[in-house]
């Protein structure tokens, strides 16, 4: 969603975009699916890459200094389409999106004299520095820790192989400028376009709780299983009839089996914002990642209240008790949420704030006029 945003933002302010996308198994895309509207604007082209682990290739690693985690994405056929587009084309501007684009760099060097920026929308290593920490299984924390420490060297070891870096949070943008850069950097968020953002006049569902992610990225699917092994049983207790909705794609298989009374797994949703607004509470639980929440500023978007780790808000410009209520223990999570539920009110106002903090710092007219003013800098360096 932040690609696609900066990507409509571009156009819509009259700039011509050329997409390239790996198409992966973790999130295929089938072309026809595609509006022919956005494929007419976008030029938009596909090449499959196979992302599956092959316990074979993780074990060799181990004896290889290369990054697993950046090497998975290397694929000749989309070197090979990156060089077709670049001879049938002259771009002033390559925006790589996230670091596991980084190994291309030499094919664009040879075939285009266009400046590249890393769109980072996580510093990807400190990700996985959380997600080791947190790891129970001995064996398991010591591979990732191996894993981790390789990803960590490539992605500090790139950093001046761009000619420039946008990340999606101040907090990102300081971590690259304090490790030895010596190229533009600057932070530039996740916008909306607030006209599809509308609240609805419906009456929700109060009081309610409900999370909304994607179940295949591992904080999410850590910060759930957290929240209901360590925080349910208080909030059943005080709040028996108090309902918990689990919406998202590529639910686990322990989170399809649940039997636990009151919490609902919807699963994928067809209409998220229609979703999102009829429940009353957000609750986004994240103790590893990097980046900004996009789930968050939607929440926000429409008049949501929201409850969030200071990891799972890093990035956005809350004022916590005013926006958004911020909780990282059980007990802090039980009291913010006996705050919303006991006062329907304040669970309104809330909501309405976090509207109107995304209208002033989210809005994608706003966030499209900052990436164009760096890409001028860094056309300009």
């Amino acid at each position: 969603m932040a690609m696609n945003a900066n990507i409509e933002g571009l156009i819509d302010a009259g700039h011509q975009v050329k997409v390239l996308a790996l198409n992966t198994n973790k999130y295929f895309i089938k072309l026809n699916e595609i509006p022919k509207e956005y494929i007419n604007k976008t030029k938009i082209e596909f090449v499959y890459q196979d992302l599956s682990i092959k316990p074979i290739e993780a074990f060799l690693n181990l004896f290889s200094k290369k990054s697993f985690h950046v090497e998975r994405f290397i694929s000749e056929a989309f070197a090979e389409k990156i060089v077709n587009t670049l001879e049938q084309d002259k771009y002033d501007i390559v925006q790589l999106e996230m670091l596991y684009m980084t190994p291309y760099i030499n094919v664009i060097r040879k075939h285009s004299r266009a400046k590249i920026i890393l769109r980072s929308h996580n510093v990807e290593h400190l990700i996985w520095e959380r997600v080791t920490t947190n790891t129970s299984n001995a064996i398991k924390r010591s591979y990732l820790a191996g894993l981790t420490r390789k990803l960590k060297n490539y992605e500090l070891n790139a950093i001046n192989q761009y000619d420039g870096i946008a990340t999606i949070s101040k907090q990102d943008a300081g971590f690259y400028k304090e490790n030895n850069s010596i190229i533009p950097i600057t932070d530039i968020s996740f916008g909306v376009d607030m006209t599809k953002y509308e609240v609805s006049s419906e009456p929700f569902e109060f009081p309610t709780l409900f999370h909304l992610g994607s179940m295949n990225w591992m904080p999410n699917e850590e910060g759930i299983k957290w929240f209901i092994e360590t925080t349910w049983n208080l909030i059943a207790k005080k709040f028996p009839d108090l309902k918990f909705y689990l919406a998202g794609r590529m639910m686990p298989e322990w989170l399809e089996n649940l039997k636990i009374e009151h919490i609902e797994v919807v699963g994928e949703v067809e209409d998220a914002q229609e979703f999102i607004n009829s429940k009353a509470v957000m609750i986004v639980p994240l103790f590893s990642g990097s980046g900004i929440r996009i789930k968050i500023i939607e929440g926000m978007a429409l008049g949501k209240a929201i409850i969030s780790t200071k990891i799972g808000a890093e990035g956005i410009a809350y004022t916590n008790g005013i926006n958004i209520l911020i909780a990282d223990t059980p007990e802090e999570f039980l009291a913010a949420i006996e705050k919303y539920i006991s006062n329907i009110d304040f669970c309104k106002e809330v909501g309405h704030n976090a509207r109107k903090l995304i209208e002033e710092k989210h809005n994608l007219n706003k966030i499209t006029q900052k990436l164009l003013a760096f890409y001028q800098k860094v056309l300009e360096n």
